[in-house]
């Protein structure tokens, strides 16, 4: 069985990359162990950025009709929240939405474009040369060999994909565990749970008037996180932090986690890629690990896309790892900041300085620019690549280049109003003339017409990062490639022309190199 790109693993990730993969033409067939999708959710929210590039695939309002928004968010359980609500973006505000029903909005989308799902079938080997992978499989008919010019392993912390590649995985195991719960019934009027949620206690609603509650138990938080949570466990647990069981009964699913934290040594290893977990492993604090896998998945795609199909520049592909791998490495530092704060003021003889140290962190938190800073950081809204990571653009780079291009809104003459996301939908790159209408309009010329979408347009509203730029290309993760800022028709031209060259190719035949 032969196809472009074999991704292993139908989580999040996987099947954001499918869906991307797809979007750009790429045949994919995604490989999954288990033979239906996990009925349980690990993770519950949406950051902003996730909501965006939901958002420039045109799909958000799937995941919105059936999400709650939150606009603050919390970092290490502080008492002051994380104002997403204050952030430049459409979507200022963390959804809360299970894991299974975001995986099932994607897979939805996913078979829509084509993607091939095959499950109950577990990845048994890798290999790979300079033509293709081969990736063995077992499933219920037996085993099989699969071939494709490259594999991605999303298959999580103890990722098949990464052993086989020979990728190594440092980092530390884990010290402290946690449980987490989800309960048919819990005694909503019981004072203690207000009690409980002073003492770190997370308390959720999810559906079906189930009571999510995730907690660090000093008692216990040595316990190694294979070992099972029982009811007797967590009853005595939420006794021992606040004096009462809370009334939980009807457990629906418990779990033990820990803050194993670990980071691949490189995200690529010839044709093999890695992303979400595969890639990067932390304690779930701020709720960043789903998040940081789909956005993983989303500038990934279009680049493994582009050297399916034979037209990416050269050093594009490797681009993934220079621009996803520091973001997984401030993840991972973040989280491990959190787990200390979290964990140290239930440990001697640290529990006094750490609880003042709590207490600082929070009185800096009441200042907008700091509050501001780390919201922006853990909504990943802040997330830039650096101009270096990129192809070459000459003497144009501009300092917006490798910034997150806001979903302004635009006007053009003749056409409907809109916004930058709306002109994504399709992955393509997007070229804003942002030029007076009377000027020479950006052409773009025929080697790149099927990649790029070129439209003039005029900003809405007052954007001062936008100041004396007459050109923006917008790759398509809605990240800026390049902005130009002259008014000369010939440089502006020649600009246009080292940038698309640079990020969108040129024309060559499809090839599998």
């Amino acid at each position: 069985m032969t196809t472009d790109v074999i991704v292993v693993g139908a989580g999040p990730t996987g099947l954001m990359l499918a869906c991307e993969l797809a979007l750009a033409g790429v045949a994919t067939r995604i490989v999954e162990r288990r033979d239906r999708a996990q009925p349980d959710s690990r993770a519950l929210t949406l950051h902003p950025r996730s909501i965006e590039l939901l958002d420039l695939r045109g799909i958000a309002p799937r995941f919105l009709a059936l999400g709650r928004p939150v606009p603050g968010w919390h970092f290490a359980g502080l008492n002051t929240r994380l104002d997403f609500s204050a952030l430049d973006s459409r979507h200022p505000y963390t959804l809360f939405l299970a894991q299974a029903r975001t995986e099932a909005l994607l897979e939805e989308r996913a078979r829509e474009l084509g993607v091939d799902i095959l499950r109950g079938h577990a990845v048994a080997g890798v290999r790979q040369d300079a033509a293709g992978v081969e990736v063995d499989v077992r499933g219920p008919g037996g085993g099989a060999t699969m071939t494709a010019a490259y594999v991605v392993g999303c298959d999580g912390a103890r990722s098949t994909v990464r052993t086989a590649a020979g990728i190594e995985f440092p980092g530390t195991d884990e010290t402290v565990t946690g449980i987490l719960g989800d309960f048919a019934t819990v005694d909503a009027d019981d004072p203690a749970l207000r009690r409980a949620q002073a003492h770190g206690v997370l308390v959720a609603p999810l559906e079906d008037g189930v009571t999510r509650l995730v907690l660090i138990d000093p008692a216990r938080m040595r316990v190694p996180s294979r070992e099972p949570v029982t009811l007797e466990e967590f009853r005595a647990s939420l006794t021992g932090l606040c004096g009462s069981d809370c009334g939980i009964g009807g457990p629906r699913w418990m779990s033990r986690f820990g803050n194993a934290t670990r980071l691949a040594a490189r995200y690529r290893s010839g044709r093999v890629l890695l992303a979400g977990d595969a890639a990067h492993v932390h304690f779930p604090a701020g709720g960043q690990g789903l998040n940081t896998g789909l956005q993983d998945a989303v500038n990934l795609g279009w680049k493994l896309a582009a050297a399916v199909q034979g037209w990416a520049p050269p050093g594009l592909l490797d681009t993934y790892d220079a621009e996803r791998r520091p973001v997984g490495r401030a993840v991972t530092e973040n989280t491990e900041i959190q787990t200390l704060l979290a964990e140290l003021p239930l440990v001697e003889p640290y529990a006094g300085p750490a609880r003042a140290l709590r207490r600082l962190l929070d009185e800096l938190l009441t200042m907008r620019d700091v509050n501001r800073h780390l919201a922006g950081r853990v909504s990943a809204l802040h997330t830039a690549y650096p101009a270096p990571a990129g192809p070459d653009t000459g003497p144009d780079t501009d300092a917006l280049t490798g910034r997150r291009m806001p979903d302004i809104a635009l006007t053009a003459d003749g056409s409907p109003a809109t916004r930058v996301y709306e002109l994504l939908h399709d992955g393509r790159f997007v070229l804003l003339d942002l030029m007076p209408s009377d000027a020479e309009p950006a052409i773009v010329p025929a080697a790149w017409a099927e990649r790029v979408h070129a439209v003039v347009v005029t900003p809405q509203g007052d954007h001062p990062e936008l100041s004396g730029v007459t050109e923006v290309l917008i790759r398509p993760d809605g990240h800026i490639a390049w902005a130009g800022r002259s008014t000369d028709p010939q440089q502006r031209r020649s600009g246009r022309i080292r940038a698309l060259a640079a990020w969108a190719g040129a024309d060559r035949p499809r090839t599998s190199a």
